[in-house]
Order: C-alpha cells, then sequence, then structure tokens
C-alpha cells in the first residue's frame, strides 16, 4: 500500500506542475491527492482505525495553526490595502529605477522575515510590490525575488521559519547561535539570486496616482490601518513568547483588533464605503484556492510523514551518503519538492541531541538548508504558495527563470556555511 500512495504523490504532483496544460485547478488536484492518500492508508489494514485517525487529527491541528495564520494575515494585508495602507511606504519610495527598487524590496524582505516570519513578509511584500511595478513581466522577477529574500531571511531567526521554530522549541539550536551562524551564509544564498536578477531588469517604473477604487474609498483611516496592521503582525512573535500560545493565536488576536477597529472607525460612514472597507468585504478578497491548495498538499505530506515513508527516505539517505553534510545539502533539494516540516521533523525523530547537543554544526546548518532549499520552487516552501497565488506565478515559468539562480545561491550559501564551520 505505501507504493500506490507514493504513487498516487507522485501522480498529484505531476499533474499540479501541469496545470497550465491539463487546466484543472491545482487546489483540486491537491485536494484529491490529499484524500486519496488518507483513503488508501486507513484501508490498507496495516493500521487499526483509531491509529490513524489519531494520526490524521495531529497533522489536521498543526495544518488548521498554518492555515488560520495565513487567513489572518492575508485578511490583515487585504484591509490595509483596501485602505490604500501601502501606499505609506510607496509614497516614501520615489526612486523609480526599477534594479534599485528590486534591491529595496529584497532587502526589505530579507530583514523583515526574520522579524516576523517568511510567510508574512512573503505576503506584505508581494501586495507593496504590485502597487510598485505595473508591469507583469517585471511583477513575476520581483515575486520570484521575495520567495528567495523570504526564505534566506528566515532560516537565520528561530521565529523566521516553522521549521526554525521548531529546531528552537525542540532545544536543538539557539537564537543567538542560528543568528550567528547562518544570517552569512543566509546572506549570500539571497544575494547570487539578487545579482542575476539585477541584470534581468531595466529602465523605469511608471509612476501613478490612487487609482478609482482608492480615491473613492481609500481616504479614511489609510495610515492609522496601516500602521495598526503592521504593529498587530510585529506583536504575533512577542504574543508567542510571552503566551506560549501557538502563533496563529496571536495572528487571529491582531486581526480580532484590527475588525474591532475598522468597525469603529467606519461606523459613521455611508453604506457605498462601508461596503468596500469592512473586513466581511476583506474576507471575500483574500487567496481560498491557494489556502486549500495548501492543505491539499500538506494533508499528502502529512500520510506519507505518517506512514513512515519519509522517515525511510532519512534513513535510506543516511545510509547511502553517509557524511551528515551531504544529507543535510539533499535536505534542502528534498524540501523544494516537499514540504520541509516533516523532513526536518522525521530528523528531528532520527537524531537526538545526545548525538548533537543544542547548537551544534548539524543543527544550524539543518535549519538553513531547510530553509533556504524550498526557495528552488514556487511550491517548495509556504512563501512560494502564497506568492504563487498573490502574484499568479507559474510553476514553469518559475522553474525556468527562478529556480536556477535560487539553486546557485543555495550552494553557494552552503558552500560559505561549510567552510566557515571548518575554519
Amino acid at each position: 500500500m505505501e507504493s500506490a500512495v507514493i504513487l498516487v504523490f507522485v501522480v498529484g504532483y505531476l499533474c499540479i506542475t501541469l496545470e497550465d496544460f491539463i487546466h484543472v485547478n491545482k487546489s483540486a488536484i491537491a485536494l484529491a491527492t490529499g484524500v486519496i492518500c488518507w483513503t488508501l492508508y486507513i484501508l490498507s489494514g496495516h493500521h487499526p482505525v483509531p491509529e490513524v485517525e489519531g494520526h490524521l487529527l495531529h497533522h489536521l491541528s498543526e495544518i488548521a495553526g498554518i492555515l488560520f495564520f495565513l487567513i489572518g494575515a492575508m485578511t490583515i494585508v487585504e484591509l490595509i490595502d483596501a485602505h490604500a495602507g501601502f501606499r505609506v511606504i510607496t509614497d516614501v519610495i520615489k526612486i523609480n529605477d526599477k534594479r534599485t527598487l528590486l534591491w529595496i524590496i529584497g532587502v526589505l524582505t530579507f530583514f523583515m522575515s526574520a522579524i516576523l516570519d517568511n510567510l508574512t513578509t512573503a505576503i506584505v511584500m508581494a501586495s507593496i510590490a504590485r502597487k510598485l511595478f505595473t508591469d507583469w513581466d517585471d511583477r513575476k522577477i520581483i515575486g520570484g525575488m521575495i520567495v528567495i529574500a523570504a526564505n534566506a531571511g528566515g532560516a537565520w531567526s528561530p521565529m523566521g521559519d516553522v521549521t526554525t521554530t521548531m529546531l528552537w522549541v525542540g532545544n536543538q539550536i539557539t537564537p543567538l547561535g542560528v543568528v550567528k551562524e547562518v544570517i552569512l551564509p543566509s546572506l549570500v544564498a539571497f544575494g547570487v539570486p539578487m545579482l542575476i536578477f539585477t541584470y534581468m531588469l531595466k529602465g523605469k517604473v511608471s509612476t501613478e496616482v490612487l487609482d478609482q477604487e482608492e480615491q473613492l474609498f481609500a481616504i479614511k483611516g489609510t495610515r492609522r490601518v496601516f500602521f495598526l496592521g503592521l504593529f498587530c503582525m510585529l506583536m504575533v512573535p512577542v504574543f508567542k513568547i510571552v503566551t506560549h500560545l501557538p502563533p496563529f493565536m496571536g495572528m487571529l488576536f491582531g486581526l480580532g483588533l484590527l475588525w474591532i477597529f475598522n468597525g469603529i472607525l467606519h461606523k459613521d460612514d455611508s453604506e457605498e464605503v462601508k461596503t468596500h472597507l469592512t473586513v466581511s468585504h476583506v474576507l471575500k478578497m483574500i487567496d481560498t484556492p491557494s489556502i486549500l491548495f495548501f492543505l491539499g498538499i500538506l494533508l499528502s505530506v502529512g500520510c506519507l510523514g505518517s506512514m513512515g515513508i519519509l522517515g525511510e527516505l532519512a534513513n535510506m539517505m543516511n545510509n547511502t551518503f553517509g557524511n551528515m553534510d551531504v544529507i543535510l545539502v539533499a535536505v534542502g533539494f528534498i524540501s523544494s519538492i516537499l514540504d520541509n516540516v516533516p523532513i526536518v521533523a522525521a530528523l528531528q525523530n532520527m537524531y537526538t541531541i545526545q548525538e548533537y547537543p543544542t547548537g551544534s554544526h548539524m543543527w544550524n546548518f539543518l535549519a538553513y538548508t531547510a530553509g533556504t532549499g524550498g526557495s528552488m520552487l514556487i511550491i517548495g516552501s509556504a512563501a512560494g504558495v502564497a506568492i504563487m497565488g498573490s502574484m499568479k506565478l507559474e510553476f514553469f515559468w518559475y522553474l525556468k527563470k527562478v529556480s536556477l539562480p535560487a539553486l546557485l545561491g543555495y550552494l553557494a550559501g552552503a558552500g560559505v556555511y561549510l567552510v566557515l564551520a571548518n575554519i
């Protein structure tokens, strides 16, 4: 039955990549793939039904946390956008040279993803990029850069990526240790593709005034909604540290506060204005298909993990390569195909702190490879999936234009890490 589940996952994955050719929505394929995998698992009869149900509910609780986090972040960003809030940033950026803007957005994304997290940062920066770049081809290049910058920035912070948070909570890394050892390789993984993208952009962007919708509806509360929304997202890591509750709780709390403020702000406005500026309207604007796509992919990968397939893969890599550095570099490639969360979880179960103490080379290097390796494919990271939906990036376009620069940056950063570790 394991072979059948693997076959279903591979076929589903191929259909997702061929979405433009088979004309079937990737979210539908992902959902069907996830359900079929779990159906085959429970019908195999190799495990008691309550055990399989327990595994499913365990994965669903983790997935729900990610999805609610994503929904909260998307809603806050869309509400800010409805109020033309991102003009607070775009109006300050008076530069219209495309290459200079590329570096400004890239550097902001890299450091913001370490403070917030790569997923939230990708959503925010995508909204800003859409305001600055009107050319479709330019937008796609910027979208690819945001994916790389967000993942690279999240890899050197214990709060920048789900996997680094897992390693931090599991006592495998320390905040100071991961920053000290991973920030420079992450900068290289970000900088190499940026140099390549610099030569792909030429000319200047067109400066435009507020569009008609912004002129009509987004005058009142622009700055207040922007700063309160940004503050709510910035407070998510603080909320987690203080309360020890999952990050999605902090994001939902922030959304609730912003929702209350928005209701008070527009309580005396006309119904026409309220229609476009309420959270109820904004909720219809978030990219629900991408959320369902993420749900399907994580369900599929969760099934592979529960059946022990990912654990067997990790053991096979250990027996085949032997060298831990080679294994960890390979983890980056695997995380561009599968989700990096179950891969890291499998390695946490395979290797103990007794073998590799807290803050050791192995765990910090894992934070780098798992965090940045997902940039090699658009569906290899949560940030990539979010950008895929918000900026309409196609899988094969990304594969053709972004995957090679991301690969070169990943290998260069890994090389830098290994050199520094052996000095």
